[in-house]
């Protein structure tokens, strides 16, 4: 069960000038969304959707 919930996991690498981060993102599709999350990315590097699990890694 881990294994396929892995194959499913959603990494999204975003930039800086994507700041302030907030998923979904605007390309996302409409029948997909949720409520729009902000997520604190700057100190770490990476973050999780509370709502959807994506993780999202700043790139340098």
């Amino acid at each position: 069960m881990a294994e396929a919930a892995k194959k499913q996991e959603r990494v999204v690498k975003v930039s800086r000038d994507q700041l302030p981060l907030s998923c979904p993102l605007p390309e996302d599709s409409l029948w997909n969304m949720h409520p729009r999350v902000f997520l604190p990315i700057e100190k770490t590097g990476e973050a999780v959707c509370p709502y959807c699990s994506t993780r999202y890694i700043l790139q340098n």
